[in-house]
């Protein structure tokens, strides 16, 4: 850490202006690169969306000391923001603190990562060569060294599509302008959904919100059908703990959803797998597999995904990195976060040793290190960037002392607040802080 080329951090959103606010605190210099005309651009995507947790867990620790020292006030602990409410009150204050705005690219997306005059096949004093960072600003690339990358670019831009066997077809792509992926802001976007066929493909709680935001506009356009296609064996699996569950608003969404499908207000088809969209006229048909039985769908106006994210690693080929064959995920994080085994509660605490990656001095964090998995919450991603920062800048010790607070129901996200009917998201979503587990080293199953 010798070198007085900044540390390169990739993303202005909640993640990487952690990053930032942490590395302030230890006086090293570092550039952050956003794609988005603002910080947490892709926070506002779902800026409609209301968050799971309280303002108290969405800030990190670190951009907190530095927001009060420029006498900024705080949101209301117990509130939950929407995703416009975090970067309003939070993300944009902090980006326009002095230490921060003069490190902060805007309009400045990586397209490559590579180290100087070496490719990824060479050995030779490659540990020592800085990193060329590849950037395109306004119409030219711009070359920008470092000694240091932290990838906090998350997944938003890259969702996964219909097709239950993750496969991006040439006809999905072809009928984009009548899909949409993650949450819509039905309200602002009525007329597209008005008095239309819509079918909403994924079980998570992207799927739930959007189908009773759907439901309401049938109230006022009773000639919206919706088919829901998730493929679950049973429906009754996406209900959750309702009135017995520790976390009231989770339990609020489910009794909501279930009341929702036995009005007969909504088509569950399920377990459904696609297997095919196909566009005929100005409408699209699904093909696909009901159990065992082939079953098509036709005459389908609009489609809401809401089947997840995948991390863009496309621009990091000439860099090494080690991701899982599964999960996509950092490699060391896999068994930790595997949906499969896990949910957001039972994640286990991590930090710098298991981000570390096969090339020297370069971290992918935040939401990007979770690859496919959908149980990252905000406070994972300030933790991990703790760790980074404080084992570059030599506290070895901190960098192992890893302190993740985590809900006990293992609750990802909800759609409800209470006593409001606004909707939430998991998206780079944070959960109610329940337990604080305070581990040095981690493993699966302890």
């Amino acid at each position: 850490m010798n070198s007085q080329l900044p540390i390169a951090i990739i993303g202005g959103g909640p993640v990487g202006l952690a990053a930032a606010a942490h590395l302030i605190r230890k006086g090293e210099k570092f550039i952050i690169l956003e794609s988005g005309n603002q910080v947490g651009a892709s926070v506002l995507e779902w800026g409609h969306v209301r968050m799971f947790s309280p303002w108290q867990y969405n800030i990190d620790q670190a951009a907190r000391e530095l927001l009060e020292k420029s006498g900024w006030q705080s949101p209301n602990g117990p509130e939950i923001p929407t995703g416009n409410d975090l970067v309003t009150q939070y993300l944009l204050p902090l980006s326009e603190l002095t230490e921060i705005k003069e490190s902060l690219l805007l309009n400045s997306k990586v397209v490559g990562v590579t180290r100087k005059s070496i490719d990824k096949l060479k050995n030779t004093k490659r540990e020592t060569a800085p990193f060329q960072l590849y950037v395109e600003v306004e119409h030219e690339t711009r070359v920008v060294e470092a000694k240091v990358v932290i990838d906090a670019s998350g997944t938003w831009t890259q969702p996964n599509p219909a097709l239950s066997n993750g496969l991006w077809t040439k006809a999905e792509q072809e009928l984009q302008d009548k899909i949409y992926y993650g949450i819509p802001n039905i309200p602002d976007m009525k007329e597209r959904y008005a008095n239309k066929k819509v079918m909403i493909i994924g079980s998570g709680h992207s799927a739930i919100n959007a189908l009773l935001d759907i439901a309401s506009l049938k109230d006022n356009y009773p000639n919206t059908t919706i088919y829901w296609v998730l493929r679950k064996t049973h429906v009754a699996s996406v209900y959750g703990g309702q009135e017995n569950d520790q976390l009231p608003a989770r339990g609020e969404l489910g009794i909501r959803i279930e009341k929702l499908v036995e009005s007969g207000t909504v088509e569950v088809i399920t377990p459904y797998y696609v297997q095919q969209l196909k566009p005929v006229g100005e409408q699209i048909q699904i093909i696909g597999h009901l159990g065992q039985e082939e079953k098509v769908i036709s005459n389908i106006d609009e489609l809401i995904v809401s089947t997840g994210f995948r991390p863009d690693t496309s621009f990091l080929g000439e860099v090494r990195i080690q991701l899982d064959e599964a999960v996509e995920s950092v490699k060391e994080l896999a068994p930790l976060i595997d949906p499969n085994l896990h949910s957001c509660g039972t994640v286990r605490p991590h930090g710098e040793a298991e981000l570390r990656q096969p090339e020297k001095d370069f971290y992918i964090v935040g939401m990007k290190s979770y690859g496919r998995a959908p149980t990252f919450l905000l406070a994972t991603g300030y933790e991990q960037v703790r760790s980074v920062v404080a084992y570059l800048t030599g506290d070895l010790e901190g960098a192992k002392e890893v302190h993740l607070n985590l809900p006990e129901t293992g609750v990802c996200s909800t759609g409800i607040t209470p006593n409001s009917t606004t909707n939430s998201c998991c998206g780079t979503g944070v959960a109610e802080m329940k337990v604080e587990i305070k581990h040095t080293k981690t493993c699966c199953g302890s």
